[in-house]
Formats: C-alpha cells, structure tokens, sequence
C-alpha cells in the first residue's frame, strides 16, 4: 500500500459522518471574521440573550470564588440548588418534585447527551419536530438510534401531534422528543397537546422527553410544565436563556424515579460533575431581587419581538404563527428567493445583518425559512431593519 493510500490513523469516527454542522456557529464565525476587517455587523444569528447575567448572581459566584468552593460536588448537583429547583417547580407551577430526581448538569447540553445515552440502544427512533432544535438529532444519533424527523407547519403550530405520531412511528420508535416553547418557530406546546402526546407514548411505552429551556422567556398565559401533564415525562431546563446564564454553562434534568439511579451512575460518568462556582451562583437564580431583573429582561425581549415582527411582516416576510416564547421569529422568505442559506449570506455578506438559514432545523421547507434571534437591543434592531429595507429594495437577495 503505498504511502498516499495508507489509512490516517486520525480519521474521525465513523458516527461523525452522521452529525451535522451546527450552521449558526458558522455563520457567527464569518460574522466575526468580517467584524474583524472592521464591518459593523448585526448579531440576530445566536441564540444568547444580550444582558450580563444579573449581579445577584454574579455577586453570588464571587462569593464562591471568595470561600474557596472550587472543590467537586455530587454528581447529580449541588443538594441545596436541587432543593431549590424543586421550590420553582412548586412556585411556579404547583408540582411536587422530589429534588432526588433533578440532576443538575453542564448546560442543557449535558441533560440531552445523559438522556441520550441512558435510553437509546442502538436502531431505537426517536420522533421530533422538522424543523426543531439541530443538535438533537445529533445526540440521538451518536447513542446509535435514529432521528425520525416529523415534518410540522403552521397547522400544527409547528409542534407535535398525536396524529402525526401514528403517521411517522414504526416498530423502532422507543420515544417523543419535544420542546416547548420550541427552536427555531418560539410556538409552545398547550396543556392539550402535551396531554395527548403524553398519552400516545403510555400506550406505545416510548420515553417521552420535553425541553423547557425557555420556560420563563414566553410571551403566554400559563405555559405549563409536562411534569403538570406527566409525571413520568423526562423535562430538561436551563439557566441560560431565562435567567442569563449561557456562558457558566448549567442546566437541569428531571428524570422518573424509576430512572434515578441509573441517571447518577451516568452522570458520574459522563461529567463528574458541573460546575461548583456556577452551582452556587445559580442559587441566587430564584431570588426576588434576581427575579425582578430577569422579568424586566422578559419584558423587554416582549418589545423586541413586536417591532421586529411587524418590521418583517411589513418588509414583505412572511410569519405564520407570532413567536409564543423565546426569542425567535420563523420568518418565510417565499417573496424573495428559494434558497435560504444563500439568501443569509446575501444578507451577511454584502449588508451586515447575521442570520441563520432554515437548513440549520431540518430537512422540511428548509430553503424557505430563516430564524431572526431578537438577542439584540433595539437600537441594533433599528440598524437591521434599516438594512434590510435596504437589501429588498436592492433585489440581491434574490439572486
């Protein structure tokens, strides 16, 4: 064999041929590169609220530092934060949950990749919403199951039915993953809608799992959690979109009784344990002085998705369904063009405003759709709108 031919002994993995790019971390660092040849660039890419995390918490960390809490905590989190994770659940939404059952963990992230590994074998599907959050299918995937992508639109609030769960089911599907208010179209799941999944996946004894991370940012009367609807449901959350916390890297996980032991004997595995300094941050996260900070942010991210939705709308965008929670706008961009990755690097490229094409969500409509993430203030939001004024006019953006 010669020298050229010989097998690299760094080849990746032959599962990293499953796992898609995650496209708006592309597209940042393009931003990023034509902000450092000195473009003014609008940031709608990431999904990272713009606010530093409120000086309750901050002064909170500090104070960890200061005590020397550098060492380990318990795998499934620190037992004073689990406790009070447990009182925001019976605060907020009137449910009991033993804190043995909440696992704290380093991001989000963390939960999906400890629920990922903890519950799919090998050729099991897992059902979920097209478009939906794209590394999902990716966790999914690297436990060797397979995505089974359902494609949702408006008529179904671009969420998941127990109708469509008959359709795109099959003898492999072990489990339900959604997410309420859901990445990218800022819809959420009704008390309805969580019970009839719920009840689809008693009768097919399939794991039902929904990320609630945004929880907190929704612009609704009485967004119930699935653990009012199911208590054996898997919910994930996270302190970072609420309560401004992307960058410490925290998030939780609330498993059955049944699947607590299991859940720790992997959680010791997979990461030892979060962060100590954050953990302890994250005790002031549901303090009332941090509250009203936090429900100040929310009412300003409110402001944010009305102007820009109606500056979308009125700019020739088409919006379906007005964003329900988080701060996303699923915004159509039929009037325009057919390609919707090369519509955002029009928009990058030649006019400054970031955005992330509906390729990065899944296979469905994907050309048709880019996401707006008003994670900006609204003098940055004046600027887009202003160029995108100026790029419809310009017609680029459909070539």
């Amino acid at each position: 064999m010669s020298k050229n031919a010989r097998k690299s002994r760094f080849s990746p993995a032959a599962r990293m041929q499953q796992v898609n790019p995650f496209r708006v971390m592309t597209v940042l660092e393009r931003a990023k590169a034509l902000e450092a040849q000195g473009r003014k660039i609008v940031h709608l890419e990431v999904g990272e609220p713009d606010f530093v995390t409120a000086s309750p918490i901050l002064e909170a960390g500090r104070s960890a530092l200061a005590q020397g809490y550098t060492a380990y905590t318990p795998a499934a989190g620190l037992p004073q934060l689990r406790e009070r994770i447990a009182q925001h659940y019976l605060d907020t939404q009137g449910i009991v949950v033993v804190p043995e059952r909440i696992f704290v963990t380093p991001g989000a992230s963390g939960a999906l990749s400890l629920v990922a590994q903890m519950l799919i074998n090998p050729g099991d599907g897992v059902l979920m919403s097209d478009p939906g959050y794209p590394c999902n299918r990716n966790y999914v995937r690297l436990a060797g199951g397979t995505a089974q992508l359902v494609p949702v639109s408006a008529q179904t609030d671009y969420q998941l039915s127990a109708a469509q769960l008959d359709e795109f089911s099959d003898e492999h599907t072990q489990g339900v993953w959604a997410a309420s208010p859901n990445n990218p179209t800022g819809t959420v799941l009704s008390r309805e809608a969580l019970q009839a999944i719920s009840h689809w996946c008693e009768r097919r004894d399939a794991h039902f799992l929904v990320d609630e991370i945004y929880h907190g940012l929704d612009y609704v009367d009485g967004l119930p959690s699935a653990l009012q609807i199911c208590d054996d449901a898997l919910v994930i959350n996270s302190f970072s979109k609420y309560f401004g916390m992307t960058g410490w890297r925290l998030g939780w996980l609330v498993v059955p009784q049944a699947l607590v032991a299991p859940a720790n004997i992997l959680a010791q595995n997979l990461f030892i344990a979060a962060s100590t300094i954050a953990q302890h941050a994250a005790l002031r996260a549901f303090d009332q002085d941090t509250s009203v900070i936090l429900e100040q942010r929310r009412a300003a991210f409110r402001c944010r998705r009305d102007f820009l939705t109606a500056a979308l709308m009125e700019l020739g965008f088409t919006i379906a369904l007005p964003t329900q929670g988080a701060f996303y706008i699923y915004a159509g961009i039929e009037a325009f063009s057919v390609n919707s990755e090369r519509f955002c690097q029009i928009l990058l490229e030649e006019f400054g405003v970031a955005i992330t094409p509906g390729t990065d969500f899944g296979d469905f409509e994907n050309q048709r759709y880019v996401r707006f993430a008003f994670t900006t203030g609204m003098a940055e939001l004046e600027i887009a709108v202003q160029r995108l004024r100026a790029a419809v006019a310009s017609g680029r953006l459909s070539q």
